[in-house]
């Protein structure tokens, strides 16, 4: 087996529309290469969705013409949540589960995520035979043998109706004002009928896609619209998701965020047989301490909710999250859920009476800045000696009030710089050192 993936990243394939990877003709081989690998498993069948992104069109027949080329039967979803084709693969028996998206990412650039039959992320064995097979021409199965193709209408309503049966809570969402911001994605045609199903008045922003505003001034990674639609319609508390509909992030009633840690926090806190979690590297240093504070513990692991799902099933927990967003419960979903995560939360809401802000109130985030170095590359990063020097020199100064992450992306160029502690100022000063070091030693 090969010691590192040459183009599976923490989340499968990424980049840019037309460029590497991302092209029609590399993914059209990119099918071909897995559907050879799910032959040679026995395998037959896969599940293709995608978001709303406009390359989602050329990239949905490219890889549809690939696994056909295989012999593998191709189910069509359309535009449905990441989190959605994890379930209806399942459901449908079929043996892999694709999705064509780049998350959170703007229209230009585009992605493949891979699932297997259980609803998971596939694993590092899987990926590296893709890998292997991709390398070798193309040879077409025979005639009689190729794969057939077939759209399945009704995925939309499956899907309404699995997530709207992971509510626990005995009373409907009647009498809650919810604004949702479905961030021009994926989940622009499903999220309001669950939340309205269920009783609850819906403010829609960011529900009309056109191919190029995905993730545009809207959605879980730009809370500012909902934050200000919250407010201006005195609503509850606002949820935004992604371009494909595995993560989430709330505003409460007053404006404020929940991140994923927050989320995870309000999740783990009201349910009272979790006596841990499963966070990252990134989950913030007050997060942990208000965990400690209410007698529940925190494993960490890298960055990616693959890895989150790893510790979760290996130490038999439920609940897991990334600040960004990915929240995992592993008593209703395989995989990060936007709308399932933000239906427990409401669960939680509706059992206690409480608001979201009470719910939240024994969490005290501490200030965390997180900066991006594009670089040509990262290699010899955990190396290298003049940025460990300046590492262990700035924790002193910090004297235990804070932290230091520094990694290499796994999905862009770039290197990520995260330093967070009890002073504002003297995080800001930490980051500002350590940008300016990584710049110098790899720009």
């Amino acid at each position: 087996m090969q010691s590192q993936k040459k183009y599976f990243g923490t989340d499968g394939i990424r980049g840019y529309v037309g460029k590497g990877m991302i092209s029609p003709d590399q993914v059209l081989k990119l099918g071909w290469a897995t559907g050879k690998v799910m032959k040679a498993r026995g395998q037959s069948t896969v599940m293709i969705g995608k978001d709303t992104r406009i390359s989602g069109y050329m990239f949905e027949s490219a890889l549809e013409a690939g696994f056909i080329a295989a012999g593998v039967d191709v189910f069509l979803l359309g535009p449905m949540p990441t989190p959605a084709v994890a379930y209806l693969t399942q459901t449908f028996h079929a043996d892999m589960g694709i999705v064509i998206s780049a998350s959170h990412n703007p229209h230009y650039d585009n992605g493949i995520k891979f699932f297997s039959a259980s609803g998971r992320k596939i694993s590092d064995e899987i990926e590296f035979e893709i890998e292997q097979t991709f390398e070798q021409e193309i040879d077409v199965a025979p005639s009689d043998l190729l794969g057939k193709a077939k759209r399945i209408d009704d995925a939309p309503g499956r899907y309404i109706e699995f997530c709207k049966s992971t509510y626990s809570s005995k009373q409907k969402l009647s009498g809650l004002k919810i604004v949702l911001d479905c961030a021009h994605g994926a989940t622009y045609h499903v999220a309001p009928s669950v939340f309205e199903e269920l009783g609850a008045e819906v403010i829609l922003i960011g529900a009309e896609p056109d191919g190029l505003n995905i993730n545009q001034n809207c959605g879980a990674t730009d809370l500012e619209l909902l934050q200000k639609t919250v407010i201006e319609n005195y609503a509850d508390f606002g949820i935004a998701f992604d371009g494909d509909g595995d993560r989430v992030m709330m505003v409460d009633e007053l404006g404020e965020v929940l991140d994923g840690d927050a989320i995870l926090y309000l999740l783990a806190t009201t349910s009272p047989s979790t006596s841990a979690v499963v966070g990252t590297v990134m989950s913030n240093l007050g997060f942990e301490n208000a965990l400690k504070r209410a007698g529940i513990g925190l494993f960490r692991t890298s960055v990616g909710d693959r890895y989150v799902m790893e510790s979760l099933v290996q130490n038999g927990l439920v609940y897991g999250a990334e600040p960004s967003g990915h929240v995992l419960c592993l008593d209703k979903t395989t995989t990060g859920d936007g709308i399932v995560a933000a239906l427990q939360v409401l669960s939680a809401v509706t059992n206690t009476g409480e608001s979201l802000s009470s719910l939240k109130a024994g969490l005290e985030i501490y200030p965390q800045v997180l900066k991006n170095v594009r670089v040509e590359s990262a290699v010899g990063l955990n190396e290298n000696q003049a940025l460990n020097n300046l590492i262990a020199n700035l924790e002193k100064k910090m004297a235990g009030t804070g932290r230091i992450l520094i990694r290499a992306s796994g999905t862009e160029p770039l290197i990520r710089v995260m330093v967070e502690g009890e002073d504002a100022n003297l995080v800001e000063n930490v980051a500002l050192e350590l940008v300016n070091l990584v710049k110098s030693e790899f720009c």
